[in-house]
């Protein structure tokens, strides 16, 4: 049914079409084409105007087949972008059975993997007449820059019952059933200049209030669930001079949205009683970046993955993510949405790799997922 060598060809194509992250035009326009081959409706939103990405998010229709019209509707997810370095790519498959870059570039399996799984799934189901319910497939762009694209999706366009994201590590059969919430913090603290030899007692330090504020913060890991990290750090200028401002870049994420906003509040608090201790300024703005999810055993968009799972001969693992994907923004959305494990290792490093035959193990998982969603009519 899947024909593992098309497959393979297909991916080493996408790998090779430069799409980093802000600069997926070309990809976009593949894609479309090749949905556009395959009989799909598929259309374009115009929200990179508003992320300042290469294109909009995608979206492409699969109408139901005759007789499964009232079979819940599936969608399936990955995204056309990829991190740096991501230009000329060349992969080759190796000995081992691996696929990999020639290590001076990302691979890109991240998550072009899940495209090709995609586009082979949907050839099978029409060369092999197979009954399936409607199917949306969801492009995204901008993910790797913070999920930038489905950010600013419309909700109103997805049109699915349950949703199967292609972008999590881990072996083919993990399912991660939960994801934390992620708010990113953006501080600026405002000292006094002052000469530095002359009269340094009249000014303001903002470098060290802001040394004292990060002091009282606890940082990485909170508990099970949480997590918090200053990721920049930015301000000063002559040595000369009493540093007058300096920015922090923070965040804090956790699978429980209210332990995410104690967090906050503990990083508010440091900030806020540095500046006292010391007479300066604070602005601290917070922005919640994207919702948390969780699922369990019973529920339907899990179970329907266990039951897919176990057919393509793997052992089904749920695990909670410390990660956040597209999923996260489809639960906002209202469409159930779990992340599927794909198979690759190493991702975002020019170590990456993933095995041909996991690219061919994702495609009968999709093609599985379908088919169970036929089985069960619900």
């Amino acid at each position: 049914m899947v024909q593992p060598e098309r497959l393979l060809s297909e991916f080493m194509e996408l790998v090779k079409i430069d799409s980093e992250t802000k600069h997926e035009h070309k990809i976009s326009q593949v894609l479309k084409e090749k949905f556009g081959k395959l009989g799909l409706e598929v259309t374009e939103d115009d929200t990179a105007a508003q992320t300042g990405h290469g294109s909009g998010n995608l979206f492409a229709w699969f109408p139901a087949t005759a007789g499964s019209e009232n079979v819940p509707g599936l969608l399936f997810t990955s995204h056309m972008d990829t991190v740096s370095p991501g230009t000329g790519i060349k992969p080759r498959l190796d000995d081992d059975g691996y696929v990999r870059s020639d290590g001076t570039t990302i691979l890109g399996s991240d998550d072009k993997a899940g495209l090709a799984a995609i586009f082979e799934a949907i050839r099978a189901l029409q060369e092999n007449n197979l009954p399936h319910g409607s199917i949306q497939l969801v492009i995204t762009a901008g993910e790797e820059s913070g999920l930038l694209g489905s950010r600013a999706m419309e909700g109103s366009r997805l049109r699915a019952k349950y949703g199967y994201a292609l972008d999590s590590n881990g072996e083919v059969g993990a399912i991660a059933v939960a994801a934390p919430t992620n708010s990113r913090q953006y501080i600026t603290i405002r000292g006094k200049a002052a000469h530095a030899g002359v009269n340094p007692e009249d000014g303001i330090s903002a470098i060290q209030v802001a040394s004292k504020a990060v002091s009282r913060m606890k940082l990485g890991r909170i508990d099970e669930e949480t997590t918090a990290n200053i990721g920049r750090f930015e301000g000063g200028g002559e040595v000369n001079i009493v540093t007058e401002s300096v920015k922090i870049y923070a965040e804090a994420r956790s699978r429980d949205h209210t332990k995410m906003e104690r967090q906050v509040e503990s990083m508010r608090e440091a900030v806020e009683s540095a500046a006292r201790d010391y007479g300066a300024e604070v602005d601290f703005r917070n922005e919640v970046i994207y919702p948390a999810y969780r699922f369990g055993d019973g529920d339907e968009v899990v179970e329907i993955a266990k039951s897919a799972i176990r057919a393509i001969g793997r052992e089904p693992r749920q695990f909670e993510s410390g990660g956040g994907s597209d999923a996260n923004m489809f639960n906002g959305n209202g469409v159930p949405t779990v992340n599927l494990a794909v198979g690759y290792e190493d991702i975002h490093t020019t170590n990456e790799r993933i095995r041909a035959d996991d690219i061919v193990k994702v495609t009968e998982l999709v093609l599985s997922i379908v088919a169970e969603t036929v089985k069960r009519g619900v």
